[in-house]
C-alpha cells in the first residue's frame, strides 16, 4: 500500500484556502483609493473620481438630466411621446433611494434589464458598448458626491442592508 502524504494534503489545503481567501475579500470589498470605509460602488469622497465623473456627466448625461443635476422639467408625467423624462440626480430626485448595483446597472445595460422590466420604453441610452466600468462608477461617483451629507448616509443604508 502506498503512504498517504498527509504534508502535501495538508500544504494543498492551506493553497486552497489562500485562494479562496483572496478570491472572496476581492469581490466583497472596494477598497477606495483614498483609503477609509468604501460602502457600495461609488466614491463620492475621492476627488480625482468625481472629477472624471463630471467630466464624463456633463458629455454623456446632462442633455437629459440637467447640467446641474436637475433632471426634466416635469420628470413624474410621461412626455408628449409617452416617455417618462429624465429625472434628477440630486436630492430631490429619487436616485439616491436605489442601491449602487442597481444604479450601475441602469446605466451599463438600461432600466429594462436592470429592473426586470417587459417591454419598457425610455429614451435613456443603454451604455454597454459606450462606457466603461470605471467611466459609470465615476459618473455615479459624481453624482453622488453633490447629495448633501445626510442623504449619501441614507444612501448609504441600501448597500449596507444586504
Amino acid at each position: 500500500m502506498e503512504k498517504i502524504n498527509y504534508k502535501l494534503i495538508i500544504l494543498a489545503i492551506i493553497v486552497l484556502l489562500a485562494v479562496f481567501t483572496f478570491i472572496a475579500m476581492k469581490f466583497s470589498q472596494v477598497i477606495p483609493p483614498s483609503g477609509g470605509v468604501q460602502v457600495g460602488l461609488f466614491f463620492p469622497e475621492d476627488k480625482e473620481i468625481t472629477a472624471k465623473g463630471k467630466e464624463l456627466y456633463l458629455a454623456n448625461c446632462s442633455s437629459c438630466h440637467g447640467v446641474n443635476l436637475e433632471g426634466a422639467p416635469n420628470w413624474r408625467s410621461p412626455d408628449e411621446s409617452g416617455l417618462m423624462p429624465a429625472p434628477p440626480h440630486d436630492e430631490s430626485g429619487h436616485t439616491w433611494h436605489h442601491k449602487d448595483e442597481l444604479l450601475f446597472n441602469i446605466v451599463k445595460y438600461g432600466l429594462e434589464k436592470a429592473a426586470n422590466l417587459d417591454n419598457y420604453e425610455t429614451n435613456m441610452p443603454i451604455y454597454e458598448n459606450i462606457l466603461s466600468d470605471e467611466e459609470i462608477i465615476a459618473i455615479m461617483s459624481y453624482i453622488k458626491s453633490s447629495w448633501p451629507k445626510e442623504i449619501i448616509e441614507r444612501h448609504n443604508q441600501f448597500d449596507i442592508r444586504e
